[in-house]
């Protein structure tokens, strides 16, 4: 097991026998990259760190090309929308998850220009988005699909001055709340008060420079374990 892994499993009290068959996905990448639809490492309330593809495919999609138009729609789901899409109202009530990051990548455009941004929580190496997940079943192959999306809200006044265009950022969950988010039994109210922007004062920004981030990914909005 890597190190990542171990630190990984140690943080989330989890075990990690089914992520450990997918080093070359997991373990070996700093970033991943939502257009390659990837996998993750995702807590649920499981014992076991599960392994979701990005891109969030609800389970009653008929066919695959449909899954896939669906899918490049999903990495994100709005807070103030969840809970009446189609694509995401099961699934914020009953299958809530944890998405690992140690920081994220937000670009604040300056006329023609994009300029990249590292953002990171102070003192936490290791931080939980709140994401939600499905199965799908391919009924042509027999095949099932896990998959995940990550929650957005309105911006905070640090990352509203990065993120300039659309305001949004990823709820961040506290450490405190992580298994509360994971329990089954949560009404929409109490659901609804951890959907908030995380506070400004606890999170920090590094500046990126475009050639250190072409030279490490480049088409890459979050930063993983």
């Amino acid at each position: 097991m890597s190190a990542k892994l171990i630190k990984l499993a140690s943080r989330y009290s989890r075990k990690s026998t089914i992520v450990e068959t997918h080093p070359h996905n997991l373990c070996e990448q700093d970033q991943i990259n939502s257009w390659n639809f990837p996998k993750h490492p995702i807590i649920t309330s499981s014992e076991e760190i599960q392994v979701f593809n990005w891109g969030l495919i609800p389970f009653w999609t008929k066919a695959k090309k449909e899954a896939k138009e669906i899918r490049e729609m999903t990495f994100n789901a709005h807070a103030d929308t969840i809970f009446e899409k189609p694509l995401f109202r099961e699934s914020i009530m009953k299958r809530r998850c944890i998405v690992p990051s140690t920081g994220y990548f937000a670009w604040r455009r300056e006329g023609n220009k994009k300029i990249p941004y590292h953002i990171l929580l102070k003192g936490e190496e290791i931080f939980s988005m709140a994401g939600i997940f499905d199965l799908w079943l391919d009924q042509a192959t027999g095949e099932g699909h896990s998959t995940f999306a990550i929650i957005t809200t309105e911006s905070n006044p640090l990352t509203s001055y990065i993120h300039n265009t659309n305001f949004r950022m990823p709820v961040i969950l506290s450490k405190g709340d992580e298994e509360r988010w994971l329990a089954p039994d949560l009404s929409k109210d109490e659901i609804t008060s951890l959907l908030k922007p995380y506070c400004a004062n606890l999170m920090k920004v590094n500046f990126v420079s475009h050639d250190r981030l072409i030279e490490r990914n480049p088409n890459c909005p979050v930063t993983t374990i």
